[in-house]
């Protein structure tokens, strides 16, 4: 809608009430298969299944502590935190989480306030679908 606004300019609105988007966001996420392998074939299948558990564990609270460090404005602390995600994801083959982790990191260190938030949503997104996915793997072998 354009209408005649003050001083002979145009105004443009658009009329959204009453109307709701939502964007659904899904991303498929996938193990990396040659990573799990080897951290088996290294350690043995107990000791490589305790890893595991562990890696998911500690990866469920550095992606919860990020979030809260973010809502905290704690930037530098959400970037350390966001790093340390990269080594445990990458060791159990979580390797889209891990590079979306220094997507974070990089968001953060250029200040650009944005791209932290984008990132970091992302990185809650498909941090709780890989860990569902490492979990459900558990599952299907033991």
């Amino acid at each position: 809608m354009i209408a005649p606004g003050r001083g002979g300019h145009e105004t443009i609105g658009v009329n959204v009430v009453g109307q709701l988007l939502t964007l659904r966001q899904v991303e498929t996420v996938r193990l990396d298969p040659d990573r799990l392998e080897l951290l088996y074939s290294q350690m043995g299948e107990a000791a490589a299944d305790d890893v595991i558990c562990r890696a998911v564990e500690e990866l469920a609270i550095r992606l919860t502590r990020t979030e809260q460090q973010w809502r905290n404005g704690d930037w530098h602390e959400m970037a350390r935190t966001a790093r340390s995600l990269i080594a445990i994801a990458d060791q159990v083959g979580m390797t889209k989480l891990a590079r979306i982790a220094g997507d974070v990191v990089q968001a953060a260190r250029a200040g650009d306030s944005a791209a932290v938030g984008a990132t970091l949503f992302r990185l809650i997104r498909v941090g709780e679908r890989s860990l569902t996915a490492i979990w459900d793997l558990q599952d299907l072998s033991g």
